[in-house]
């Protein structure tokens, strides 16, 4: 992608830059973070569109194959390289440390794809700025349902919302990427998932910390070509996001319980057979004795895995608070 290319990109009509004389940030040193992983299409415009809100755009190249670091970098970015593909996860991570190295006070991270607008950022760490929120989250359910989402996405985001809620008090919008972070929160924010339930994660976190949480409302743009997942592969996503979730915050219920039910199970089928050899009603095939080993042992063996990582679980919450 050429010069002329990449200023043409930088003349979407997705901001209105003469919002930018407009802009109060008291001061406050704002770096934005973006992940991006063969964004050649939209990463030019969105860094141009993107430094007029932010001192300082950081963008973090997944081991693109395209041109996505050469076009950043011509857009004014600073960029980093990954040598090989890490996820977004860690990408984020790498920017947020490099933000904070640089002197960071609210550090942004947003799609790289367009999806969200520069003109938000304002309106997005305004709470920071006075003081109100360590963390900001970006929602586009605060006052309705956001209709540019697709179906699919929308129930992916309601089932995981449904779980994290539990976790951590009435929270919108878990799934979006567009979220603003006190520099003081750069010890407590993890980025351990990294998968569809990485956003999810980093609220939880966030609230477990005890860190100030606080939503305004954005508005959604697809405004450049996007990969657009199957929908079956995406809610599967989801899904494995809250069975994950499960198993590490509810252990008694992921494995005890289940487990219990295995081992009910295995020892009624032990029953029966000792019932059969003494009183020799019939002869017992092999695969009866195999199936009733495997429930007896499997569910002894989750059962005991269930109640160590709950006991673990609370050690922890204990030494936390």
């Amino acid at each position: 992608m050429n010069d002329q290319l990449l200023m043409e990109i930088g003349t979407g009509s997705i901001i209105n830059k003469k919002n930018k004389c407009t802009i109060s940030r008291a001061s406050k040193n704002v770096i934005v973070v973006l992940s991006a992983y063969n964004e050649e299409t939209s990463i030019g415009s969105i860094i141009l569109l993107t430094r007029l809100y932010a001192d300082r755009v950081i963008m973090v190249d997944d081991a693109s194959s395209d041109q996505t670091a050469e076009i950043a970098k011509k857009a004014g970015a600073e960029v980093i390289t990954n040598k090989t593909n890490k996820g977004k996860s860690a990408s984020l991570e790498t920017g947020f440390k490099s933000a904070v190295n640089l002197g960071a006070d609210i550090i942004v991270t947003m799609d790289s794809r367009g999806r969200h607008n520069p003109d938000d950022i304002p309106r997005l760490i305004d709470p920071i700025v006075t003081g109100t929120a360590d963390v900001v989250n970006g929602t586009r359910y605060l006052s309705s349902v956001d209709r540019n989402t697709p179906v699919y996405r929308r129930v992916g985001q309601t089932i995981l919302g449904r779980f994290s809620n539990k976790k951590s008090g009435k929270i919108r919008d878990y799934q979006t990427p567009f979220r603003a972070f006190a520099a003081s929160t750069k010890d407590m924010i993890h980025f351990d998932v990294n998968d569809l339930a990485k956003e999810d994660e980093m609220l939880v976190n966030a609230c477990k910390s005890g860190l100030r949480i606080k939503e305004v409302e954005i508005g959604t743009h697809y405004k450049f070509e996007d990969r657009v997942q199957a929908p079956g592969k995406y809610v599967l996503g989801i899904l494995r996001g809250v069975v994950r979730d499960i198993e590490a915050n509810k252990p008694l219920y992921f494995y005890a319980v289940p487990g219990f039910a295995l081992a009910t199970c295995g020892f009624y089928m032990g029953l029966k057979f000792l019932e059969d050899l003494v009183f020799g009603i019939e002869s017992l095939h092999l695969w009866y004795i195999l199936i009733m080993v495997f429930l007896s042992v499997a569910g002894v063996y989750m059962t005991v895995t269930g109640i160590v990582m709950h006991s673990m679980a609370e050690v922890a919450q204990t030494e936390a608070t």
